[in-house]
């Protein structure tokens, strides 16, 4: 496809330094959480799956849009002021009998681990979705089970010596079950579901608190119900029990869903193309304020290990940019740390190039920079100069793309010019 005309040469706002030499296997989790500060995704990397893609570690890796992931690429990230790196995998991508994990698949991992860990960054690893077995669990749960301790027992045991600043996720969002509990009408056994999802998170931080090195201090990121805040916030929603005490808790935010996902109206929502109204922000602090009074005041540290867009459809960069800052500021200014969802787009990517290892928005690193320094300048409402096309696009009122000449039709129609949206009617 035509590369987008938006690209930017990333402007060396600020670089992190390397880490202080403190050990984190030395601090408490609330405070390693903290020292985490702002975090990103290689999403769409690692956890790439699908029955099309050639049994290859690379094409695996390279599936769903990235290229090989480099050392500079991470080092980018750093630059751009990053100090935490979630790495999801799919590991069952290439599995051999009993649940055995590919060996490149492991050293492809450690490699990346590796990257982040020499950037003076936090790596967390987790098993991500990988193809979906876990909806089994309600009906098979001993399988799944084994299944799941296999995997971790080789993956703790391929990264027990790693540092401190290595974190074990126990799982993604793969944590609810429908057909045991329906979470939108109540029916169902809410006690079983969420039953399971805490029996698979204390399994978890025995097998690695028993794994031997440094596993046995390691911090431990816990999925919550579905990742959601409300559900996780739920009194049904346990911490495992950990000797340790070394554990935060992960929860994943999208909210508005219409503004960050959705590319059409559907019955259940309306695709939104801006965002920022006192509503906005007053659900956004009401979130965050929920997650801060839930645990944080209660001394059980959080990670939002997932914040920002699937899709930028017919999204300006303005509008991204003052979405993605107010979730990070509202995030990181109630010492929890924000994990930005990063992917790469045939077109601009949201975020960051890893082509050429450089953000796309240098407002936008700067935005971050005020957010870690505590400055109050609205840095989410500067404009970004010449960028925006003057060529008029049309859209119907559902967002499906019409291209730059005016509908012929009768009908309501969205056009977008410039930094504007809106919705003229055809007659």
């Amino acid at each position: 496809m035509k590369k987008s005309a938006y690209a930017f040469v990333l402007i060396a706002v600020f670089a992190m330094p390397l880490q202080a030499q403190t050990n984190p296997l030395s601090m408490t989790t609330m405070a390693v959480v903290k020292d985490m500060g702002l975090g990103i995704n290689l999403g769409n990397t690692m956890e790439s799956t699908g029955d099309w893609i050639d049994k290859t570690v690379t094409a695996h890796e390279t599936a769903w849009g990235s290229p090989v992931i480099t050392e500079a690429m991470i080092s980018g990230y750093a630059n751009g002021g990053f100090k935490t790196v979630r790495i999801p995998v799919a590991w069952s991508n290439l599995m051999g009998s009993n649940y055995t994990i590919n060996a490149g698949l492991l050293n492809r991992v450690e490699d990346i681990v590796n990257y982040v860990l020499s950037n003076g960054m936090y790596a967390i690893v987790n098993i991500h979705w990988d193809g979906g077995w876990w909806e089994n669990f309600p009906t098979d749960s001993a399988g799944c089970m084994n299944r799941y301790k296999r995997m971790w027992g080789q993956i703790s045991e391929r990264f027990k010596n790693h540092s401190g600043y290595l974190v074990f996720e126990s799982l993604n969002e793969e944590g609810v079950w429908q057909s045991v509990w329906n979470r939108y009408d109540n029916t169902g056994n809410k006690a079983r579901a969420y039953g399971l999802l805490n029996t698979i998170n204390q399994e978890f931080t025995d097998l690695i608190r028993a794994s031997g090195g440094n596993n046995v201090d390691r911090h431990l990121l816990i999925a919550g119900y579905a990742t959601d805040i409300n559900l996780t916030c739920d009194n049904a929603f346990k911490m495992p029990q950990d000797p340790k005490n070394r554990q935060a808790v992960s929860v994943h935010y999208y909210d508005p869903f219409g503004f960050t996902h959705l590319e059409k109206d559907e019955d259940w929502a309306k695709m939104r193309l801006t965002w920022g109204t006192t509503a906005d922000y007053s659900e956004l602090n009401g979130y965050m304020d929920k997650l801060k009074t839930t645990f944080v005041d209660k001394g059980i540290p959080v990670i939002v290990g997932e914040y920002g867009f699937a899709s930028n459809f017919a999204r300006e960069q303005e509008e991204i940019r003052k979405y993605t800052l107010a979730v990070a500021k509202a995030i990181y200014d109630r010492n929890m740390c924000p994990v930005l969802w990063d992917i790469q787009r045939d077109e601009r990517p949201d975020y960051y190039n890893r082509k050429t290892s450089a953000f796309t928005d240098p407002l936008l690193v700067a935005g971050f920079k005020e957010i870690i320094e505590g400055s109050s300048t609205p840095i989410a409402h500067y404009p970004l100069p010449a960028i925006h096309s003057k060529t008029p696009t049309y859209y119907t009122i559902k967002g499906e793309p019409l291209g730059s000449a005016k509908p012929a039709k009768p009908g309501v129609y969205l056009v977008k010019q410039g930094s504007s949206v809106q919705k003229i009617v055809v007659k």
